[in-house]
């Protein structure tokens, strides 16, 4: 019998044969995706993407001749295709991963690091998805973007507030809720470098990341935007500051003595996430008036709909990202799907609809 040609075909690039072999089975296990080559380094995966001409491409980071990034650009630059890494959950990893998002990169995989964890079916499946989600992006979408250059942690140098504390009370603070997934970091690097200090705002974002990459990520958005940019913790918010849940955490918004404060939680995940996106939308939703503006950009799935909608009903003003942008349409659209959502904007107006909320506007 001849080859299905409705399954997904994959290029595996990993310099170890157990994980090559680990991947290779599990992905064909779905019964929708055929793996059509193996990789040993990024030099023989440049020269097999162009060869075996693969729907999706998974690509480990670490591998001798030349890494995954390296690899990474010169796939995108001389056959641009769909690309899931496979990074250590490490910060060092952490830091490469968020750079590789960068460079065009759909997502990310945390690689196991155990006989256990190779045996988890819930990191199968998620294996599986993202593989399947990342063939379906529209390479057009993938266009690297640049942050400036980082420093050693060792030798950077301690950050300096970009503008004097805001002198605000609690009441007057206009709060911004953000979820997002894959294709999250891109969409926030377009949002947060068209932002604009006010003196009287603050956001907050949840982005679907494990423990570690969000830390990595929030750093990279703070040195594009003129917002103080930093990975939340407990404590009350301050104005033109961007606060980003921490992974393994739930990012909610409490009022204590009048004034909004950040509280994080361990409590179970909610839609197959901690931080969940649903989690931020339902605690300020709890207050109405507190939440001006929400939106939910770019990911897989449908966190964050429910908890918009209940923000709608509050006189939120909420946004979706337009099909014509988002790398993963899921989110979006269910949040459009409930008919709670104001404005539909591709992510080059996002930060325009944010500001328009915020005036008061309201579509006819």
């Amino acid at each position: 019998m001849g080859e299905r040609s409705d399954l997904v075909r994959a290029l595996i690039v990993d310099d170890s044969a157990f994980m090559r072999r680990l991947v290779t089975d599990i992905l064909e296990s779905s019964g929708k995706i055929k793996v059509v080559g193996i990789a040993r380094n990024g030099v023989d995966a440049v020269t097999k993407n162009q060869r075996l001409l693969p729907d999706v491409i998974t690509l480990d980071v670490e591998m001798p001749e030349m890494d995954g990034l390296r690899a990474l650009t010169e796939i995108m630059r001389t056959r641009p295709v769909p690309v899931v890494m496979l990074s250590s959950l490490t910060q060092s990893g952490a830091r490469e991963t968020i750079e590789a998002l960068s460079r065009g990169a759909v997502d990310f995989i945390g690689k196991p690091s155990s006989p256990q964890e190779v045996l988890d079916s819930h990191l199968q499946q998620e294996i599986v998805d993202k593989v399947l989600y990342a063939a379906r992006v529209e390479v057009a979408k993938l266009t690297p973007f640049t942050f400036p250059p980082t420093v050693a942690p060792d030798r950077r140098e301690p950050p300096a507030r970009k503008q004097p504390p805001a002198i605000c009370s609690g009441e007057e603070i206009n709060l911004v809720a953000i979820g997002t997934s894959t294709g999250g970091p891109r969409a926030l690097h377009k949002v947060m470098e068209q932002l604009k200090p006010d003196g009287k705002t603050a956001y907050l974002v949840v982005q679907h990341m494990p423990k570690g990459f969000t830390r990595s990520l929030a750093e990279r958005l703070n040195s594009i935007s003129e917002l103080e940019v930093n990975e939340a913790t407990e404590g009350p918010i301050e104005p033109d500051h961007v606060y980003i849940a921490p992974g393994d955490y739930h990012l909610t918004a409490q009022v204590v003595n009048g004034r909004p404060h950040i509280c994080l939680t361990q409590t179970e995940p909610v839609n197959g996430h901690r931080p969940a996106v649903d989690v931020l939308f339902h605690s300020l939703a709890v207050r109405p008036g507190l939440c001006r503006v929400a939106v939910v950009l770019t990911g897989m799935g449908s966190d964050g709909a429910k908890g918009l909608a209940a923000l709608k009903a509050t006189g939120a003003y909420t946004i979706a990202e337009d099909a014509s942008t988002a790398v993963i349409f899921g989110m979006p659209r269910a949040a459009i799907m409930t008919g709670a959502v104001d404005r539909v904007a591709a992510l080059p107006q996002v930060a325009e609809a944010i500001a328009f909320g915020l005036a008061g506007g309201r579509e006819c």
